[in-house]
């Protein structure tokens, strides 16, 4: 087990900073692992949307609780820094003009929607709310989102912006990525999603509905995973939207294979819901979980004792 290196201060979380980057190299240089091309059992940390707009109080789409969310990830990370193979951080990354922006519609006042409205077929379908891009495919798009996803389109505030702060790791945990890089000789791999304007893109595996003729680069990644390594750990934010969707779709894709779901571990501690006015999403990410726990994904916290690293 190892030891958090001296650069690490973990009451940082949740606060924007320039990294000391050679301190982490020379944290590193003396950190005395082996590379991971060694590892046997070969272990991948999965960190969902781990960004600042999500995981900072001044972020646009704040989760309430991911500062700690980060902090127990960090703690789990150094002490395991031996056995932990590799990292993949996934990055919501947003363009200004999307669907799920209040940009992309306009009402019959003339003004742009509110965030965490709702918009039903039935309120594009009376005019209450038009689309000011694509309409063709913004009515399908309702539609399809209901009869396929069964939910309906909800209107975010704007958030991850390509580019911007908002869209970056939260410092403390970028610098524990890169440290680890070095340290373990294995080059992390940084995953954007969302970027096609035409649909929203809560899971890793793929978008809520496939635009014609358009693929997102994240889309089929995660299957390498499970064919590369042997253990696969979660986390990320948010428990009801981002995470609980990628579980969704890997609990789907592997139904029929209880073998691979069951070498899936979610960091049950690690992970927060967004807060809505009106939405209990944190009742239905619990119920969501328990699900996907029944299909054999294991449900732990950061501080259990797990099969697959060293006690």
């Amino acid at each position: 087990m190892s030891k958090p290196p001296l650069f690490h201060n973990p009451d940082r979380v949740g606060t924007l900073f320039h990294p000391d980057i050679q301190a982490i190299v020379s944290a590193a240089d003396g950190a005395g692992l082996t590379p991971s091309d060694q590892d046997d059992p070969r272990i991948e940390l999965l960190l969902i949307d781990m960004q600042v707009d999500f995981c900072h109080p001044q972020g646009t789409l704040y989760v309430p609780g991911a500062e700690d969310d980060i902090r127990r990830v960090l703690a789990m990370l150094y002490r395991y820094a031996g056995s932990i193979s590799h990292i993949t951080c996934s990055l919501d990354s947003h363009h200004p003009h999307q669907i799920f922006h209040p940009a992309w519609w306009v009402g019959r006042d003339g003004r742009h929607p509110e965030p965490f409205t709702i918009i039903s077929v039935d309120d594009v379908t009376s005019g209450m709310w038009r689309p000011l891009r694509s309409p063709d495919w913004s009515r399908t798009y309702v539609q399809e989102l209901e009869k396929q996803s069964r939910k309906q389109l909800l209107i975010w505030p704007y958030h991850v912006p390509i580019g911007g702060p908002g869209h970056m790791l939260d410092p403390e945990l970028w610098s524990a990525v890169f440290w680890h890089a070095l340290a373990r000789n294995s080059e992390p791999t940084m995953w954007r999603k969302g970027s096609i304007a035409e649909t929203e893109h809560y899971s890793v595996l793929g978008p809520e509905i496939q635009v014609p003729g358009r693929t997102d680069p994240s889309e089929g990644k995660f299957m390498k995973l499970l064919d590369e390594f042997d253990y696969i750990l979660v986390a990320g934010e948010a428990s009801s939207h981002c995470v609980m969707e990628t579980l969704r779709d890997i609990t789907d894709a592997l139904r029929d294979d209880p073998e691979k779901l069951g070498r899936i571990y979610i960091l049950r501690d690690c992970t927060s819901p967004v807060q809505h006015p009106d939405i209990d999403f944190a009742a239905m990410a619990n119920d969501a979980f328990r699900e996907f726990a029944a299909r054999g994904v294991n449900l732990v916290n950061s501080t259990d004792d797990l099969p697959c690293l060293p006690s």
